[in-house]
């Protein structure tokens, strides 16, 4: 039931207010007393909300209602309230047709593999503490959670030549982030800025193939640097100074590079590009590979010595600020490095690129088809790691075919230090998955 990123899927077909009633039920009978709930600007979210909280309270939890806010602004209020966890609904990067719930501890950690198991076996046994009528949790509305991720950003971030940028809001949960490079000082113009759960400016997951108006601002401008947010601000991408979309791996190694140092270790997920490891090289760091998934990478920067996780997703972690991925924070940050080191366009250009491809497959089993996938590879291949998937270490490069968490498709990554290499690597591992899923 729970992908890498919670619970998801169609409304009225897979998340209904029946299913988020029963996990609101499962999150307090699960000893959580105290709950944050919150969503993106999905008209459905409201529904869903109302019935998740209605669990919640059945089973004697309070909740504090902070209404349509970004998800990272709702996973800081479960400590800024003093709560024991968070309900986000939302579907994230998906289309206006989805939605979901993803569960928060007061770490701003995602809810991890045992959690979400505990929470999926009382679904499962409808097995719930239902209270009495004197034994209902009660329920009261914060207005103030932007206001304090809002001052937890300015605290964090410092720009003393404030630039001109550029925010596509994607008319998602995001306003967050304009308000705050305002409040720095920033000359700041917004694109799909008024919250729409339909989307009418661009799809909701921001990539090179969406952004199109915000490109175009840029290379017809003097804007320094273009920032766009997915419909609940958990991710954030960026357009450089000459209208270019920025690769999510390039904008992974410049954060990695700019939080590390000697000794320190970066966590990423086990498709990352080997760009993030030579930028890491670079200043006496290293990377530390995970699963595919926030909440494995917020696991992992809970060690001492990993200073910065991130994924090419576009989600963004400093473990010192907090452990969800926050697109406001991530949007700031790069602002700031912007005004201290330079044009985006050249801070791109310093960092070493190798070809990279990759796709999704669309497959009705994804179980079965990663079953005979690894057999395959097995019988072909000597170097191989199933941390997330399947992925494969050759002399040119490397391949990885997993499931995803969230959708009914295998996504395949290959890269090398040449074309020809990478183009190889990705036809053989495309091929492997076709072959599987006939």
């Amino acid at each position: 039931m729970f992908g890498t990123s919670g619970i998801r899927g169609t409304v009225g077909e897979d998340v209904t207010a029946s299913l988020a009633l029963s996990v609101g039920r499962a999150v307090a009978s699960e000893g959580h007393d105290r709950v944050v709930v919150g969503r993106d600007p999905r008209e459905s979210g409201a529904v869903l909300v109302d019935a998740v909280t209605a669990g919640l309270r059945e089973c004697g939890a309070n909740v504090i209602a902070v209404g349509v806010e970004a998800t990272p602004t709702i996973a800081r209020a479960v400590a800024t309230y003093d709560a024991d966890a968070g309900v986000v609904v939302t579907a994230s990067h998906n289309p206006a047709t989805d939605n979901g719930l993803k569960l928060w501890t007061p770490s701003g950690k995602a809810f991890g593999p045992e959690q979400r198991r505990a929470i999926e076996d009382r679904l499962s046994a409808e097995e719930y503490d239902l209270q009495p009528w004197d034994g209902i949790g009660t329920q009261y509305s914060r207005t103030d959670a932007a206001e304090h991720h809002a001052t937890a950003i300015t605290e964090a971030v410092s720009i003393d030549e404030p630039p001109h940028v550029v925010v596509d809001i994607g008319n998602g949960a995001g306003g967050i982030t304009a308000r705050v490079l305002a409040a720095l000082g920033c000359h700041v113009e917004t694109l799909n800025g008024q919250p729409d759960g339909s989307f009418p400016g661009r799809p909701s997951e921001p990539n090179a193939e969406t952004l199109g108006t915000l490109m175009g601002v840029l290379e017809r401008t003097d804007a320094d640097v273009g920032i766009a947010h997915d419909g609940d601000a958990d991710r954030m991408v960026a357009v450089d100074d000459t209208g270019a979309f920025v690769p999510k791996d390039v904008l992974l190694a410049l954060f990695a590079r700019e939080s590390a140092g000697e000794g320190d270790r970066v966590a990423a997920p086990i498709d990352t590009s080997l760009a993030v490891d030579d930028a890491l090289a670079e200043v006496g760091a290293s990377v530390t590979r995970t699963q595919v998934g926030d909440v494995y990478v917020a696991e992992r920067a809970t060690e001492a010595d990993v200073v910065f996780g991130g994924e090419p997703s576009g989600a963004w972690i400093w473990p010192s600020e907090t452990l969800c991925p926050d697109a406001p924070l991530a949007a700031c940050t790069l602002v700031e490095l912007v005004a201290d080191r330079g044009p985006l366009s050249a801070l791109v250009d310093s960092v070493a690129t190798y070809p990279i491809e990759r796709t999704s497959i669309e497959v009705a089993d994804k179980s079965g088809v990663m079953g005979r996938v690894e057999t395959r590879i097995a019988e072909r291949y000597d170097a191989v790691e199933t941390l997330d998937g399947v992925r494969v270490e050759t002399d040119a490069g490397w391949f990885l075919i997993r499931a995803s968490g969230t959708e009914p498709v295998i996504r395949v990554t290959a890269e090398a230090r040449d074309e020809a290499a990478a183009e190889a690597l990705f036809d053989d591992a495309v091929a492997i998955v076709t072959d599987a899923s006939a």
